[in-house]
């Protein structure tokens, strides 16, 4: 084999090893894309703002549980505290930008049928006033815990 044919392989080979590496790179790119949408994941912290809400009990409630406006997915639970003031469950929530929620919205913690998991359901309200990023919502209904019901039953207190 001559120089100028060991040349030739070189080059192919190079250009073979271009071409593997950038499909690599796009396959990698594609599903790490897919992995954060499947994720529900917001890489930059753009695409929602946090608001929260204080429930005397949020029984069954957790993290990354959903948020929803007539039944449309519109944020998600980012974290659950309690206020050392009000001694009060303190529900932070993300919600997608360009939602806008009234002052006198009605936050309320509702179970996906009988046992369900839990999501906190908001009711739409009629003020002009919007809460604004790190506002509070000021109305809320906590869930009606069934153990707790059933016990109270049980020893005949209800």
């Amino acid at each position: 084999m001559n120089r100028v044919e060991r040349l030739g392989q070189a080059m192919k080979r190079a250009t073979l090893d271009t071409l593997s590496g950038i499909f690599v790179l796009i396959v990698l790119v594609f599903l790490s894309s897919y992995s954060i949408k499947l994720g529900k994941m917001d890489l930059f912290g753009d695409g929602f703002y946090q608001i929260y809400a204080e429930f005397d009990t949020v029984a069954g409630l957790k993290n990354r549980a959903a948020v929803e406006i007539s039944g449309v997915h519109v944020g998600m639970v980012e974290g659950i505290t309690l206020d050392p003031e009000s001694e009060q469950a303190r529900v932070c929530l993300e919600i997608k930008n360009g939602i806008k929620l009234q002052e006198d919205v009605v936050a309320s913690i509702r179970a996906q049928g009988l046992i369900g998991n839990k999501f906190i359901s908001i009711s739409p309200g009629g003020s002009s006033r919007i809460i604004p990023p790190g506002g509070k919502i000021e109305n809320t209904e906590s869930s009606v815990d069934f153990e707790q019901l059933i016990s109270q039953l049980v020893q005949g207190k209800v």
